[in-house]
């Protein structure tokens, strides 16, 4: 496996807060225009309360992990300077009703075509970016990732608490998510010219205003070539996020030699995969989740090493058996951040003890 060609590149969207509250901030702008003085490009989301952070082209997880921490960093730097806190969260642990929609013309389209979806948003994720030859090559890596998403998705969960109570999933956000039309697993797409047709047939309906809002969680990317999956919530903890991008490229990896050996990818049932997303989402790393393959009933922690057994040899190529391995244990002993979140919340019952723990977890490991 030629790991070289494999880039790997992230984007981690953050929610601002006042921090005292732990309300929503509405600074986005503002907190931009602070790392921009410092080198730094933050992408501004649909909501002011929310800022996104993309990392360079990375061939190495030591390198990644690096500029990762840098980021969170600094960009909390920059919320400081105007009065919030930046949380990686997926959800705000305690809302308003609305959240005021960013000031840009196709942001404000959105919000006049969507009504309250636009109003009531406020999630952050996490999107990696494998490098791949051609958007051919990017439809077939979907079908084969398609049964791996609940597994990343479980990993990674982080929004069990929301306006000041616990949801009873750990992936509150990607319940939220999924009631844009275009949102969720992908379909099962014979090639890029079904993808095409399909994503035609949602411009025409008007389900989306352009292809930006194809929101599916693999996607070819319509600005880099790459594979962009858009599963996770953004991680409580960078270490958390580069677990997740290596995780997610080895098994890219592993798709383009199953391609590279003439194997089609299983074709796993909408209905099957629905099942697997919501199980996923509902317990993260706690109890059982549903293989997508067989519809087989195993621990969720089972099915995540049944993965790493997979991708073992990209791993490898990778040379990054020794840092999986170590994040994976530490995860599943400390618990991803929907543990972090509902642990602390059960203790008083106090949203203060929530956002004490994000942000600890925020900047952990960071300089």
């Amino acid at each position: 496996m030629d790991a070289a060609s494999s880039t790997v590149g992230v984007e981690e969207e953050f929610l601002l807060v006042d921090p005292d509250t732990g309300a929503p901030a509405a600074k986005n702008v503002e907190v931009a225009e602070s790392a921009k003085d410092i080198g730094i490009d933050l992408q501004l989301e649909l909501t002011r309360c929310q800022v996104e952070t993309c990392t360079g082209v990375h061939t190495e997880t030591a390198e990644l992990l690096t500029e990762l921490r840098e980021l969170r960093s600094s960009v909390a730097g920059c919320a400081h300077e105007h009065g919030t806190r930046l949380l990686a969260v997926a959800i705000p642990p305690t809302v308003p009703e609305q959240f005021p929609v960013t000031d840009t013309p196709r942001y404000q389209r959105i919000a006049r075509n969507f009504g309250m979806l636009a109003h009531e948003q406020g999630l952050c994720g996490c999107h990696i970016h494998v490098g791949i030859p051609d958007r051919e090559t990017a439809v077939q890596i979907s079908n084969f990732l398609r049964p791996s998403l609940p597994v990343f998705l479980a990993l990674t969960a982080n929004s069990s608490i929301y306006r000041a109570a616990e949801t009873g999933y750990a992936s509150w956000r990607s319940v939220l998510w999924r009631r844009w039309p275009s949102a969720g697993p992908p379909p099962y797409f014979a090639d890029a010219d079904a993808y095409d047709t399909m994503v035609e047939m949602m411009l025409s309906s008007g389900s989306i205003l352009d292809k930006k809002m194809v929101y599916w969680d693999i996607r070819p990317s319509i600005t880099f070539p790459t594979v962009e999956i858009r599963v996770s919530d953004v991680p409580a903890t960078v270490r958390e996020t580069a677990l997740l991008a290596t995780l997610v490229r080895a098994t890219v990896m592993t798709a383009r030699a199953e391609l590279d050996r003439g194997r089609a990818a299983p074709m796993v049932s909408a209905e099957v995969l629905r099942t697997a997303y919501w199980k996923a989402a509902r317990s993260g790393l706690d109890g059982d989740g549903v293989d997508p393959v067989d519809g087989r009933i195993a621990p969720t922690s089972t099915l995540l090493v049944e993965l790493l057994d997979r991708i073992a040899p990209a791993l490898a190529a990778l040379e990054a058996e020794d840092f999986v391995s170590d994040a994976v244990a530490g995860v599943l002993d400390r618990g991803n951040g929907a543990c972090r979140q509902r642990d602390a919340f059960r203790v008083r019952h106090e949203i203060g003890d929530v956002l004490a723990v994000l942000q600890d977890a925020t900047l952990e490991g960071c300089p």
